[in-house]
């Protein structure tokens, strides 16, 4: 009787009114710039009126240019809802991981997504015929990959026995990374002819080509966020460890595989279009960490906004930094992490402890 009146508690509360009105502004105002940004000049005012029209709002009609029209819902539009999705989902990942894995340092990469997704594409772009086109072949294979790499570490993992705790799925992903950049080095040398749209693809970048990503991870994007945020009470439990979970009723097993498993594909889908973009996973849930928090029924939904405002702010930077060039992505994300890691390194001592 002692153990259960000294069972450990939970105390997860729900969204705060202060945090999610100001992560929604956030995520408002990164969407505004998005959409302005631009060698072409077009006003928030137009855009707005714009959507009016559309949605067929009495009085209200569009003062921009039938060329206008098509710059921004055929090209702006699509390019800032798929950095939205993709900035959303590796942060919500990243946050994901870092709660069930019990350490506020790992990324949604952490498994094997993004050495699997880069052998993908490296493949793809290596051995499939010229003549398809890259942009409907490496995607499809990049998720491929990436997928394939997560369920060989957690099958790794799950054959050391019966105990699969965290730091068992730990080890088997770094195996499972070593391996596969391995073989990507390995076949990037027999094709070096590659190399340069091999590395254009690593180093991140948002496509330009109109709705077509967006319908193509928006399902598995979808889902991932609906099943993480369902489940977002075990993530709070799972903190504590699996033997206190488990005498709070959560099947840990169970649990932690229903959260890689949704964490994995949303990730997946999302790099194969953009690439491998560093640090989102990282930067955003510890920033809401200080403004939240530890309590993940607050940080994951939180997350997913924040880390869509925050790449559409990036990826408008990526765009105009070098105009009329464009910056690699991931290269933006790296110079804003870096240093950022760097503080959490000297920080973190406390928050894992």
């Amino acid at each position: 009787m002692a153990a259960v009146a000294h069972a450990p508690t939970v105390r997860a509360s729900g969204l705060a009114p202060v945090p999610a009105c100001a992560t929604a502004a956030f995520l408002l105002v990164a969407l505004g710039i998005g959409l302005v940004v631009g060698p072409v000049d077009v006003g928030i005012g137009d855009i707005l009126r714009s959507v009016g029209a559309r949605l067929h709002v009495p009085g209200v009609t569009s003062s921009l240019s039938p060329t206008e029209e098509t710059i921004v819902w055929e090209l702006r539009v699509p390019r800032v809802v798929l950095a939205a999705l993709v900035g959303g989902m590796l942060s919500l990942g990243g946050a994901t991981y870092q709660g069930v894995f019990r350490n506020p340092l790992v990324d949604p990469y952490l498994l094997g997504v993004a050495a699997g997704a880069g052998l993908g594409a490296t493949l793809a772009i290596a051995y499939l015929p010229r003549s398809l086109d890259a942009h409907e072949i490496v995607p499809p294979s990049a998720f491929a990959g990436a997928t394939l790499a997560v369920a060989v570490a957690y099958a790794l993992a799950r054959s050391a026995g019966e105990e699969r705790g965290p730091a068992v799925l730990v080890l088997a992903g770094v195996t499972v990374v070593a391996f596969l950049t391995a073989v990507q080095t390995f076949v990037q040398q027999q094709n070096a002819d590659t190399l340069q749209e091999v590395y254009s693809w690593i180093l991140g970048r948002l496509p330009s080509s109109g709705w077509s990503d967006v319908t193509l991870i928006l399902p598995y994007v979808g889902v991932a966020v609906l099943v993480i945020l369902l489940c977002r009470r075990s993530v709070d439990v799972l903190t504590l460890g699996d033997d206190e979970a488990a005498s709070l009723g959560v099947n840990v097993g169970r649990a932690r595989l229903t959260l890689i498993a949704a964490a994995t594909v949303g990730t997946a889908a999302a790099v194969s279009v953009s690439g491998l973009i560093a640090f989102v996973g990282l930067i955003v849930p510890h920033a809401l960490r200080l403004l939240t928090g530890g309590s993940y029924r607050s940080l994951l939904p939180l997350s997913f906004v924040a880390g869509a405002g925050f790449l559409v702010l990036v990826d408008a930077v990526a765009r105009t930094v070098l105009a009329p060039a464009e910056l690699p992505i991931g290269v933006v994300t790296a110079f804003l992490g870096a240093p950022f890691f760097a503080v959490i390194l000297r920080t973190s001592r406390r928050m894992i402890g």
